[in-house]
């Protein structure tokens, strides 16, 4: 007896042989995927508490995302995002953000978490710099909603223990349109002694680590190297190697941060801040001996298309982090620039992007891409043990994919359809921890818990932007 049976789809495993069964299925048996193979040695073998018939459609891994931003959820769409990073940062998520309140933080990820799991998304890593020192209120609050989804939440808690200098405060200066003084992120409530930023984080550790049924995990999340000492990059490090967890940390996004003496990857190096526990988003301004010290370091990395290219950032260069064995994810980031939180969708833009970027058609073929939100973005948050494929032993995390539509037809290659032919929408079920989570397209724990939340999502951002200035454009 298993608790769960899914029958008759089209299994795309993604294991090491990337396996594809025509009429497959896969056992579930508490938090844990028991057998995977074809329907009728499955069928005979297991009876269930509970089947899926997934005729007609594909049975793909939980979509894994290493790097986002929740609450921004509540700013999109809000005002013209035509920006570069540190105009879009202080004139657009700074001051949105800084007008949210605890009850608006938890409605961001409600709707964050409906979105991301009814698009298969059923592991994210939240890059969270948002909050203050000690808002335990405000990250318990975003902790209830998570628990009450059912997703698998790694919660990267922000640091920052550096003061910008005096050529930075110039620049914010130039740049905002609200007085620089008032809480110009890097001052003021944002920056600490890496002392109480550890203190809170193990207290975060202790409390919150490993609750949810294993679901939600502490990380910890160095801003950006131009906000952090080395002392601070060291020990945030090492934290996360004696925790056995990771950093993740903003490197090398725009041209601004990589002119200095030394690369934003050599400085890392330099501050003990590269190896496994690390995880570096973005990556796009980086040369050939930048990627040797990842490489060598087993350092890995976060892509996210979808910002850079909303931001004129450009291209992080991905096939070459791919030939030297770097593990690659794609991230959503900033639903403010990324638009939406749809891995499904984001796999076309940057199969395509690349291809035209690097005029190679075959530099990202549809398999990649397909890897780089299953089994190589697992590895890249060190969870490609756990999460990534559709394997015996492995978390029962998979999403059930409807692909009997017009678009979806001919699709004699399920890979391709996957990549090139969805729009995300497609997911039907989505199972995280062997639990269902999304039925008939809908986050059901979501739902329930919040059945006005649509309603609710319009009014806190419409509050959140007008008393913000993004409304108006203010700012």
């Amino acid at each position: 007896m298993v608790s769960l049976l899914i029958t008759n789809g089209i299994v795309v495993t993604q294991n090491s042989d990337r396996e594809v069964l025509e009429n497959g299925a896969v056992a579930v048996d508490g938090d844990t995927i028991v057998d995977v193979g074809p329907t009728a040695r499955l069928d005979e073998k297991y009876d269930s508490d509970r089947r899926i018939d997934a005729t007609g459609k594909a049975v793909i891994p939980g979509l894994v995302n290493p790097h986002t931003h929740v609450s921004d959820i509540l700013l999109r769409g809000s005002c013209g995002t035509d920006r570069g990073l540190y105009d879009w940062l202080f004139n657009v998520k700074q001051p949105g953000i800084a007008a949210m309140t605890e009850t608006d933080h938890e409605i961001a990820a409600a709707l964050y978490c409906a979105e991301a799991l009814s698009a298969g998304i059923t592991t994210f890593v939240e890059n969270d710099g948002e909050l203050p020192h000690g808002a335990l209120d405000t990250m318990e609050a975003k902790f209830d909603a998570y628990r009450t989804a059912g997703a698998r939440s790694i919660y990267a808690r922000g640091v920052r223990d550096l003061p910008p200098d005096e050529a930075f405060v110039a620049l914010i200066e130039r740049i905002s349109r609200r007085d620089p003084a008032v809480d110009t992120p890097g001052q003021g409530r944002y920056v600490e002694h890496i002392d109480d930023w550890l203190d809170e984080l193990e207290s975060l550790y202790d409390e919150y680590h490993g609750t949810a049924d294993g679901r939600h995990e502490i990380w910890v999340a160095p801003a950006i190297v131009e906000g952090m000492t080395d002392d601070g990059l060291s020990e945030t490090y090492q934290f996360a190697a004696e925790h056995d967890v990771m950093t993740t940390i903003h490197t090398a996004e725009a041209p601004v941060q990589a002119g200095g003496a030394l690369s934003p990857i050599e400085h890392l190096r330099n501050a003990g801040s590269l190896g496994e526990h690390a995880l570096l988003a973005h990556c796009v301004q980086v040369n050939e001996r930048d990627l040797r010290l990842l490489a060598e370091t087993d350092t890995r990395v976060a892509h996210n298309i979808a910002s850079n290219l909303a931001l004129g950032n450009g291209f992080a260069p991905v096939p070459a982090m791919r030939a030297r064995g770097i593990a690659v994810g794609i991230g959503t980031d900033n639903s403010t620039l990324s638009d939406t939180v749809n891995l499904l969708a984001d796999l076309r833009l940057a199969g395509l992007a690349h291809k035209g970027h690097h005029t190679d058609p075959g530099v990202v073929t549809a398999g990649e891409a397909l890897d780089m939100v299953t089994i190589e973005a697992a590895r890249a948050i060190r969870k490609g043990n756990e999460l990534g494929s559709l394997e015996r032993a492995k978390q029962a995390d998979l999403a059930v994919v409807d692909i009997d539509a017009p678009r979806l037809t001919p699709s004699p290659d399920i890979v391709r359809a996957l990549v090139h032919q969805t729009l995300g929408s497609e997911v039907e079920t989505v199972v995280c921890g062997g639990e269902v989570v999304v039925e008939d397209g809908t986050a059901v724990g979501i739902a329930d818990a919040y059945p006005d939340l649509l309603d609710r999502a319009r009014e806190a951002a419409e509050r959140v932007t007008v008393a913000s200035g993004i409304a108006d454009g203010s700012v």
